[in-house]
């Protein structure tokens, strides 16, 4: 755009905005209105025409070459790859010479079919294609002059409105005689000038509209003629296709499942045809599962293959897994509220409740021990000056969502560092040399 478009195009912006939102007053001439209107479906039309028709000629184009390149990924699939220990063809010359055969030969009669319509798509391209593309430049040389009509309707309303203010103005000036004097000449122009434009289009538009018609009626004909010589075409070649390779005789389903035979039980065979193998991270501490394919018998009698874990606690069922941690922040676990031992032997019973409730393994273990041993007697003072570690034990996986969390997994110690006011909160901890925050009711402090 030149500097004076510039400068034409800011001077008009505040009447373009006063017709956008129908403020003050617009000139309007239904007649050009409804002209334009009929202008705009035509350059639709006119653009889809021309898409149309080149996608049209391109997947013609496209089909015949999309049949000689599977021709060559089917040869390419019967050849053996030579000298290669996988493949047990190696030592044979060809792996199916009459597939080959039959494939060299379907791609010579595609090669002449491409060849023989060559001269109709041609014609596609130079009876539709292009007198399309020719009535799109003339569709853009009159949107050219639509809109010059349109920027001299908006000098027309800006130049009339001000000499109306000035008119309307009850005690003028010499200033704003001069003023009303200048306006009433560039009313004067405006005028003379939109008026051209304007009836410029309103005599040819339809003048246009009816030529229209005259150029798609013939390049309608032209497209179906042609068409039909295609299909004709591709249906000739086609019928005449003779490769001893196929049985012409048989319905295309049948002669399908002779030529597949047994192949797919085959397959169906091959133990690696039936197995789905899935990783995932592994817990802290568990022992690698056993994969195993077996009929187990169910309410419903059906087999299934599955990945085995071994025998666990009895809190593995409670403690949830790696996946509903992560809702932690739309439904964190309940706060853990410990109870405070009242005496010495109390604090005992406690531990030893937490230590039955972790497993079966641990409750054998504290069965055989008999009665717990009484508690020592307390430290002097000068002893017990030091504060004893406190550690937490975590009851949940937890991955750092931020830069500054610490990651954990289930039944980890941590050595707490700071302890927030409820479990509600963000605490800070320590676990092998690592230090960060993590949410309090994920962890149960010892």
């Amino acid at each position: 755009m030149s500097w004076k478009g510039f400068t034409k195009g800011v001077v008009r912006a505040p009447q373009t905005v006063k017709q956008r939102f129908n403020l003050g007053e617009s000139t309007k001439d239904p007649i050009y209105i409804d002209a334009e209107r009929r202008f705009q479906e035509l350059e639709t039309e006119t653009k889809k025409l021309h898409t149309e028709s080149k996608k049209y000629f391109d997947a013609i184009n496209g089909m015949l070459n999309h049949q000689i390149e599977f021709s060559k990924a089917i040869a390419e699939i019967y050849r053996p790859i030579s000298g290669r220990v996988s493949d047990p063809d190696s030592i044979i010359s060809e792996g199916n010479p009459e597939g080959i055969r039959a494939c060299e030969e379907y791609e010579r009669i595609v090669r002449d079919l491409l060849e023989t319509l060559q001269p109709e798509l041609e014609m596609i391209e130079t009876r539709v294609i292009q007198p399309a593309n020719e009535m799109l430049e003339i569709i853009k040389v009159i949107r050219k002059t639509a809109l010059k009509r349109q920027h001299k309707q908006l000098d027309y309303d800006r130049h009339r409105t001000t000499f109306q203010k000035l008119k309307d103005k009850k005690e003028k000036t010499l200033k704003d005689e001069k003023a009303m004097y200048k306006a009433e000449a560039d009313v004067e122009q405006a005028t003379q000038e939109f008026n051209y434009f304007n009836d410029l289009l309103k005599d040819e538009l339809p003048k246009l509209f009816a030529l229209q018609r005259e150029f798609i009626q013939p390049l309608f004909q032209s497209f179906y003629y042609m068409q039909l010589n295609v299909f004709y075409t591709l249906h000739e070649k086609m019928q005449e296709v003779n490769i001893g390779y196929f049985d012409l005789t048989k319905g295309i389903e049948e002669a399908f499942e002779d030529k597949r035979g047994d192949v797919r039980q085959q397959v169906e065979a091959l133990s690696i045809t039936q197995f789905k193998v899935t990783g995932g991270k592994k817990r802290y501490g568990q022992q690698p599962g056993r994969l195993a394919i077996e009929g187990r018998s169910s309410a419903t009698g059906n087999s299934q293959l599955a990945l085995e874990p071994p025998p666990s606690s009895s809190t593995t069922s409670s403690v949830p897994n790696r996946r509903a941690t992560h809702d932690f922040v739309k439904n964190p676990p309940p706060p853990y509220t410990p109870t405070v031992a009242t005496s010495p032997m109390q604090a005992v019973e406690s531990s030893v409740a937490r230590a039955n409730s972790t497993g079966s393994s641990w409750r054998a273990a504290a069965q055989s021990k008999g009665a717990a041993p009484p508690p020592p007697k307390p430290k002097p003072a000068r002893l017990s000056a030091t504060p004893a570690v406190s550690t937490a034990t975590a009851l949940y996986d937890f991955e750092a969502q931020a830069e500054g969390d610490l990651s954990f997994m289930t039944g980890d110690v941590i050595e707490i560092v700071q302890k927030g006011e409820t479990a509600n909160e963000w605490w800070t901890g320590r676990i092998n040399g690592r230090q960060g925050q993590f949410p309090g009711n994920y962890v149960r402090v010892n």
